[in-house]
């Protein structure tokens, strides 16, 4: 039962409750009845889920994924689709030659090279609906999609922060 339940839940998004990571526990099975028509048994089962929903203002620490003209693409390992908008980054701030971000301070440019690690703040958690119809060369859906932000002390490339 555990691995059906596996099987329809793990790694998708549940609208307004967020990605699902695991399923913790059963807490009970009912049901075992046959519908007419239908070979297949139907239970009713109460189950706990272990979920991925960050809070608004929560910090996590993720790695850079992409460097583009709307800011930044955040990775967690397990979820990729973390945006940070231009206005979210660092000021004063500017996309170099090679196409990375980097923060002027004091006339130092600090590079938000990919794959480094850094400190983000959750803005805000967002459940797109489904599109209908989606155009070929558009990105591609995301269920669920977290706004962040890197402005502020403690925030930003981690290494920055180390001493």
């Amino acid at each position: 039962m555990k691995g059906e339940l596996e099987m329809q839940f793990l790694d998708k998004v549940i609208a307004n409750l967020g990605l699902c990571i695991s399923v913790y526990d059963i807490l009970s099975i009912d049901g075992g009845f046959i519908s007419p028509g239908d070979g297949c048994s139907t239970y009713e089962v109460v189950i706990r889920l272990v979920m991925f929903r960050p809070l608004v203002g929560e910090i996590l620490i993720g790695k850079i994924e992409e460097s583009n003209d709307d800011g930044l693409r955040l990775s967690l390992g397990f979820f990729n689709d973390i945006y940070v908008p231009v206005l979210q980054l660092q000021q004063p701030c500017k996309r170099g030659d090679d196409g990375i971000w980097q923060w002027d301070y004091n006339s130092e440019y600090f590079p938000l090279d990919l794959n480094e690690e850094v400190n983000f703040q959750v803005i805000s958690v967002k459940y797109p609906p489904i599109p209908v119809k989606q155009e070929a060369n558009s990105k591609p859906f995301a269920p669920m999609e977290i706004v962040a932000g890197i402005r502020g002390d403690g925030l930003g490339v981690a290494s920055w922060w180390e001493d």
